[in-house]
């Protein structure tokens, strides 16, 4: 069965020409020229991906990111503006999979839309489990999955899945934000220290038995962070 893509934006030359470029590409499109309309589509149809873009009239793509996260695991790529550095990050932070700017190369939507239905299909049977273990969390580098001490699955964001296993694979050693960023961000050369900041502050969320007081990944004043946990591997 193709990927269903939603399209929200409301310029109509950006919706017509996506939607005629990634049906060409075998993607089964919808389009909504707002937030409400969009609701009206996930309401009846099965969507895999979201391309939302930030500025939209009455209610805007962050506000409807949260809604949506709180409720769904759908995939979101926001879309915005190069201008809108901090509305991104802030996007991230509210559980964007991933970014992209205007203006853009069809293709390279098209390389993120293939990447991140790659990282939100199903693990199905794949054989090479290697994993990591630490305090009682379970990630699945292969699988890009992560299960908490209770064994239920936690569903992660690209972004922080990368951080997260670049963490666990090296632990005790401190890592400066410059190479994380390299390590996480890729093809992204706006992305800033804020960014990290902004991933570690959700890793702690998701991990952390108080991410006021963090115990895992720590803190290393005027340099970055370490992962302070113990790591077992499996595979």
């Amino acid at each position: 069965m193709p990927a269903t893509i939603a399209i929200t934006d409301d310029d109509a030359v950006t919706r017509e020409t996506l939607k005629s470029y990634l049906t060409d590409e075998g993607f089964d499109v919808l389009l909504a020229r707002s937030a409400e309309e969009l609701k009206d589509l996930l309401a009846t149809a099965a969507v895999d991906v979201v391309l939302l873009d930030i500025r939209l009239p009455r209610q805007d793509g962050l506000t409807l990111t949260r809604e949506l996260r709180a409720v769904s695991e759908i995939g979101i790529i926001l879309v915005s503006s190069r201008a809108e550095k901090l509305d991104r990050i802030i996007g991230l932070e509210m559980g964007a999979d991933d970014y992209i700017a205007k203006p853009f190369e069809p293709r390279e939507i098209l390389a993120r839309l293939r990447n991140l239905l790659r990282r939100l299909k199903a693990p199905g049977d794949q054989r090479d489990d290697r994993r990591r273990c630490f305090a009682g969390w379970t990630l699945w580098l292969d699988r890009m999955r992560l299960t908490d001490p209770q064994g239920r699955p936690v569903r992660l964001t690209g972004a922080e899945f990368e951080l997260l296993s670049t963490f666990v694979c090296n632990p005790g050693r401190v890592m400066n934000r410059d190479y994380l960023l390299t390590a996480t961000t890729r093809r992204k050369t706006d992305a800033t220290d804020r960014t990290i900041d902004s991933l570690v502050r959700r890793l702690r969320r998701l991990i952390e038995t108080d991410a006021a007081d963090p115990r895992l990944i720590v803190t290393v004043h005027g340099t970055g962070y370490l992962f302070a946990g113990d790591v077992t591997q499996d595979g």
